[in-house]
């Protein structure tokens, strides 16, 4: 950012507000979604673009099937600046319990190591154990219980993840009112935070898989 200009011809300030620009426009990188090798895909804001397509294909599958429950889907905003959509949301809807869906740091490319990450592209989703070495969400032990033993049954692949750094949603939805019980179950992407980064599409459909035998399955555990 410290090293970032846009220009777009203006002549001098003046001519910028004539133009439309004022202190407080938004921009974006002007990227384009393109397939790669070996059922990958690279585009900019796949976090958390990512999460939306899970969101909207888990509905359309749970609209075939008579579930037992009351499904919430929420597009949050305003994550990455303090997890306001998500607080807002969950307490107005005081779920019994929810899931965040986000996108996560594999440690299997160039410029980051096993060490750093033991997630990888391709491996499934990822269950959240704890991230932001606790100080975010610390995952209630009977969500971990239904997204593993709903995983493990339906021979769908997972991955496990502990991290030191960002969080998500949950951490705020965890914490409303009284708590509600909030687990996190992401997909491996590479290079996130920029306008390349890299995901696994059949990490998407396994992803989706899970959470739909989940909702199917919840009675069974709450």
């Amino acid at each position: 950012m410290d090293d970032m200009f846009i220009d777009i011809g203006a002549k001098d300030r003046e001519d910028a507000e004539n133009l439309g620009i004022e202190i407080g426009t938004v921009v974006s990188i002007d990227r384009d979604f393109v397939p790669l090798a070996n059922g990958k895909i690279t585009s900019k804001a796949l976090d958390n673009r990512a999460g939306v397509v899970i969101l909207i294909e888990v509905m359309k599958r749970l609209s075939k099937h008579k579930i037992g429950a009351n499904v919430y889907a929420v597009g949050t905003v305003q994550e990455e600046v303090g997890l306001k959509g998500a607080r807002t949301s969950a307490f107005g809807i005081y779920p019994n319990l929810a899931l965040a869906l986000d996108t996560t740091i594999p440690g299997d490319h160039p410029g980051i190591t096993k060490t750093d990450s033991c997630l990888e592209i391709g491996k499934g989703p990822v269950i959240t154990l704890a991230d932001a070495s606790g100080r975010g969400l610390i995952a209630h032990p009977q969500i971990i219980k239904w997204l593993k033993e709903t995983a493990t049954e339906n021979e769908i692949p997972y991955q496990l993840g502990v991290g030191s750094g960002g969080t998500t949603d949950a951490t705020s939805i965890h914490l409303t009112k009284e708590g509600i019980p909030t687990g996190t179950v992401s997909i491996a992407t590479r290079y996130i935070h920029s306008p390349v980064e890299v995901l696994d599409v059949a990490d998407i459909d396994a992803c989706v898989s899970l959470i739909v035998k989940a909702i199917e399955n919840v009675g069974k555990y709450f």
